[in-house]
């Protein structure tokens, strides 16, 4: 197809960072005599492809083509993410009435909005199976990360999807802090029929958060259990998020066992490629106009959680406006100073992640148990660059690639007596350690 191979052309004429950014989210709608008609995600991505890329692309189509075309920019239309929920039709007699959960519900965390990468796309893809009720990864969900991850988002974006489809679902989302005192509240005013009520017989989606703070209160454990014993058998719908994996929580064995009885799916940190598209798609939420460069460096440099890539981008659009809306390197700097401290010091995740975009690996490939040499020397080359290059211990650079120290010490071995051996490889080495350090 002609784009297709206009995309190869485009590819070999930028830089890996603009090329999954600006490009590859451009969709051909079709071309004719008219032109080539690319749809961008939003009028501003279109805008700032017309003024920075319509030469090239035109050019590369050009170049693969019979004759020259004219670049014809348009915008997909996207679903907004719903805001209030749509009006309850009439109920039949006796139907219970939907609990109104959407006022708890943040109007962007949607499906639409969430940024997926190889850090987070088991978690993104099993929460749409909850929401389209496909059984395939169990009766439960169980989500667990560090904070500002994603655990809320996709929690609430199976909650937007669910009620904005079927919008006489009763479902509840809350915290199981909330949840607690609920109970409590339940005991002490003799209400329990009505809290069982709420949640057994009227309930088809639970979304439960932080379930970790359940920790030492045997009470609402055995509640929980019981609620959730009825609820798998009756085929409902389940998802439980917390700070960390089922088996590291302080809980009952059977409620344990119960909240493992589906998929059980962590989120990691984001790879820079998903820092990247998060930086952009909350450059442009915000009406923030920043190009690749800026891009680029924000993401690379704040290597904490999404709240702080956003956090960031207030602050930035804050003293842009101070500035008569002129957004220069100094400020940017600044505020990855403030927010994240500079100089940011590397890290093997860092290390690992770009010997992944050099070999064209996945973070898992890092971490498996593989010993093929596509795979085995690259990871030992990244154990090599950590020892190096920062100040982790063996242990900590194990830990990246789920390896034991001696492990990294053999790796560590073998690189340097390599090195010595082979120009090739020490000529890669000191071009990684150059990239490390720039």
């Amino acid at each position: 197809m002609l784009w297709e191979e206009a995309l190869e052309s485009i590819k070999a004429s930028v830089t890996a960072d603009v090329f999954s950014l600006w490009i590859e989210p451009l969709r051909c709608r079709e071309i004719n005599d008219d032109g080539v008609v690319l749809a961008a995600p939003d009028p501003y991505f279109s805008g700032y492809v017309d003024r920075h890329f319509r030469d090239l692309i035109e050019g590369a189509v050009a170049a693969v083509g019979a004759k020259p075309l004219r670049l014809i920019l348009t915008e997909e239309a996207r679903p907004s993410a719903p805001v209030v929920a749509p009006p309850t039709p009439r109920r039949l007699p006796f139907t219970p009435e939907v609990a109104q959960t959407n006022r708890m519900l943040h109007p962007r965390y949607t499906f639409e909005e969430y940024m997926v990468g190889e850090s987070n796309i088991l978690a993104e893809s099993a929460c749409k199976s909850i929401a389209a009720k496909d059984d395939a990864i169990g009766p439960c969900l169980y989500l667990n990360s560090g904070t500002g991850l994603g655990k809320s988002h996709l929690t609430q974006a199976v909650a937007h999807k669910v009620l904005r489809d079927t919008p006489m679902t009763r479902l509840h989302y809350l915290t199981a802090q909330q949840f607690s005192r609920e109970m409590v509240r339940g005991i002490q005013g003799r209400a329990m029929e009505q809290f069982k009520n709420k949640y057994h017989d009227n309930c088809d989606v639970l979304l439960l958060e932080d379930v970790h703070v359940l920790s030492g209160k045997k009470k609402t454990q055995e509640e929980l259990n019981l609620l959730l014993d009825y609820l798998i058998r009756c085929g409902k719908r389940v998802i439980f998020t917390a700070n960390v994996g089922p088996r590291d929580l302080n809980i009952d064995g059977e409620l344990r066992s119960r909240m493992m009885s589906g998929l059980v799916a962590t989120i990691q940190n984001p790879d820079v490629a998903t820092r990247l598209r998060i930086v952009a798609g909350k450059a442009r939420q915000h009406g923030i106009c920043l190009p690749p460069d800026s891009i680029s460096y924000l993401g690379r440099s704040i290597m904490g959680d999404v709240r702080q890539l956003e956090s960031a981008l207030i602050a930035l659009k804050t003293r842009a406006r101070l500035a008569d809306g002129l957004i220069s390197q100094a400020m940017i700097e600044e505020v990855v100073a403030a927010v994240a401290g500079c100089p940011q010091s590397l890290t093997p995740q860092t290390v690992a992640e770009l010997i992944c975009r050099q070999f064209r690996l996945s973070m898992d490939d890092l971490q498996s148990r593989s010993r093929e040499r596509r795979i085995s020397l690259p990871r030992q080359i990244a154990m090599y660059l950590c020892r190096k290059h920062t100040d982790s211990s063996l242990g900590d650079i194990g830990k990246q690639f789920k390896r034991n120290h001696a492990t990294v010490i053999h790796a560590i071995k073998t690189i340097n007596t390599k090195v010595t051996r082979d120009a090739s490889l020490a000529g890669q080495v000191n071009l990684l350690s150059g990239q490390l350090n720039s």
